[in-house]
């Protein structure tokens, strides 16, 4: 039963990044920008928000106040950098794969020369003092409170927060159904008023919000050190989104099921029964992703994609 336990929490730590990258990316989907530069954000995201925590904790700072300060500033730091993305390809035209791409190679080197002008290092040090080792009351729960409020870390319920927020926010606010509408036919939207150019830059400051948070949120259970790296992260919240439908519930099946490929592929030396077995460490490595290919390749024939995902929008030709 504590093998079970551990894989659920294990399974949380990776789940709970894709699940928030995910949704960030539906947001600017959803409103008619196709955003791949969500591996460059969470690079971005998430340094940001180590320096700080290492700034902070150098003066002396404790406890958990200091994690969500840093969730803040990963997210400003992601709309800052999505708003390059949304300039160009709202304002510009550009082709907003290129303008993506563009972000994904420039914030890793971004990262690691600001790294070493500051620390003279590439990876960031910080003191992981984040992890809760039981939640009150709700810790001692059966079933539940072992697998879902031992050993946890606020980002956890942080990401199920965001789950919520974000399917009330699409599906029962004036808001979201007005960038579901731009995202789908932003002509028709644009006759009634909407401002299309407006609510795209609101799915994308969203999508760079998400990303730079959930940048964050998948460096503090995994790691004491950040290089500029998330381990691709980024493109496989991407095969989420995908697998998803664009959807928030079925996002976040998605996500715990790459989660759990995850999960597995990092924690399997230490289940008995997947050690014994005679594979190779880097097949494990490598099976979460050969698996999104052929998840991607059955499930992408039947995706309902925005109509007008990656379509830019010229008000002048109405």
């Amino acid at each position: 039963m504590n093998m079970f336990y551990f894989l659920v929490q294990q399974t949380m730590f990776f789940s709970i990044p894709l699940l928030i990258v995910a949704l960030g990316g539906m947001f600017s989907e959803r409103s008619g920008v196709i955003n791949i530069a969500l591996e460059g954000i969470m690079i971005l995201g998430a340094f940001a928000g180590i320096l700080f925590i290492n700034t902070v904790q150098q003066m002396g700072a404790v406890g958990q106040g200091i994690l969500l300060l840093a969730a803040l500033v990963s997210m400003l730091a992601g709309i800052l950098v999505s708003l390059f993305h949304a300039f160009a390809s709202i304002n510009l035209k550009a082709n907003q794969i290129i303008s993506g791409t563009a972000i994904n190679l420039l914030a890793p080197a971004l990262a690691i020369y600001i790294a070493r002008a500051v620390y003279s290092v590439q990876g960031i040090p910080f003191s992981n003092q984040f992890r809760v080792d039981k939640v009150p009351l709700l810790g001692d729960i059966p079933v539940l409170g072992p697998m879902l409020f031992t050993n946890t870390y606020l980002t956890t319920f942080l990401g199920f927060f965001i789950l919520v927020f974000s399917i009330f926010f699409l599906y029962k606010t004036r808001f979201g159904l007005h960038l579901r509408a731009c995202g789908e036919n932003p002509q028709a939207a644009d006759s009634v008023g909407i401002n299309v150019y407006t609510m795209r830059y609101a799915g994308v400051m969203l999508s760079g919000a998400l990303a730079g948070l959930g940048g964050l949120v998948f460096v503090i259970p995994t790691s004491v050190e950040f290089n500029p790296e998330v381990s691709g992260y980024g493109f496989l919240a991407l095969a989420v989104l995908i697998f998803g439908q664009w959807k928030p519930g079925r996002i976040l099946f998605a996500a715990i099921f790459f989660g759990f490929l995850k999960a597995i592929s990092s924690s399997y030396s230490g289940i008995e029964f997947l050690r014994e077995i005679p594979i190779s460490i880097y097949v494990y490595k490598m099976m979460p992703f050969i698996i999104t290919l052929i998840v991607l390749t059955f499930s992408s024939r039947k995706s309902q994609a925005p109509k007008a995902a990656g379509i830019p929008f010229d008000k002048t030709r109405n």
